[in-house]
């Protein structure tokens, strides 16, 4: 690993920081006044979304619960298994947790349940795109971290896993909300366009994602000699630690500003 390369790409990042960080406040846009012309809808509407973020919240503690899992379980199995000296295989072990209580988690809850009934060979080609999604998203930020300063030919294998799960970190919640639909992907990034408090909890966590894994990049340059700063063990704990703040942050900021939180129909 170059530090000077490293040292140019934390000068960069802010500038991405910049455009994504009024995504993350632009919530607050949202606030309008609630115009509700019976009290008994208004009450209905407060239980309905104080039952959705009760959801979101045993959602998202469940899905910190496999991140536990994934560092204890595989010692039991596993010889001299810990996070630093056996790091790839931790990140596969992680991405696999995650990826499954993701899946199992929309399959139960299904926070888009759509009334009409799709076909066998619908949830098939479905599943098959959001495969192909997942690749796509991990040789992209592959390529992304090439770009910024990471080994190109040595190091490869720790590169690419390190792509693969802040993919599972950020792709698969957005398959798993939105399906295959870049133009969803697009809607729910912008300003003023989500449309369910799940769609504000995905915001929430694919940017404390990000911001995880800039912030785990600033200790590599540095002369250090610690274990944890070998290529990427920080990034991949900033981006883990990333993810779990916004998973336990989501929910606190929709549940306290839930009586100013309205949505659109798209």
């Amino acid at each position: 690993m170059d530090p000077a390369l490293f040292r140019s790409s934390l000068s960069v990042w802010p500038s991405f920081l910049l455009v994504s960080a009024p995504v993350l406040f632009d919530y607050a846009s949202q606030r309008v006044p609630r115009c509700s012309h019976s009290p008994w809808i208004a009450s209905q509407e407060n239980t309905m979304k104080d039952t959705d973020i009760k959801r979101l919240l045993y959602t998202h503690l469940l899905c910190i619960f496999s991140i536990i899992l994934s560092i204890f379980i595989p010692s039991f199995f596993l010889e001299n298994f810990s996070i630093l000296e056996t790091h790839l295989t931790w990140l596969c072990i992680c991405s696999v947790f995650v990826t499954a209580v993701n899946l199992l988690l929309y399959l139960v809850v299904k926070p888009n349940a759509s009334s009409k009934r799709s076909s066998l060979s619908y949830k098939v080609t479905r599943f098959l795109k959001c495969c192909i999604y997942f690749l796509m998203s991990c040789f992209f930020f592959h390529v992304i971290f090439v770009l910024y300063g990471a080994p190109l030919i040595e190091l490869v294998l720790e590169t690419f896993l390190f792509a693969v799960i802040l993919s599972t970190f950020t792709t698969v919640p957005c398959l798993c909300l939105l399906g295959p639909n870049i133009k969803a992907w697009l809607r729910v990034f912008s300003r003023n366009g989500v449309t369910s408090i799940w769609e504000n909890s995905l915001q929430i966590t694919t940017i404390s994602s990000f911001i995880g894994t800039w912030l785990g990049a600033f200790p590599i340059p540095l002369d250090w000699e610690r274990p944890w700063q070998v290529w990427p063990i920080s990034c991949t704990l900033g981006a883990t630690f990333g993810y779990v703040a916004g998973l336990v942050i989501s929910p606190l900021w929709i549940y306290w500003n839930r009586k100013q939180l309205t949505y659109k129909n798209h």
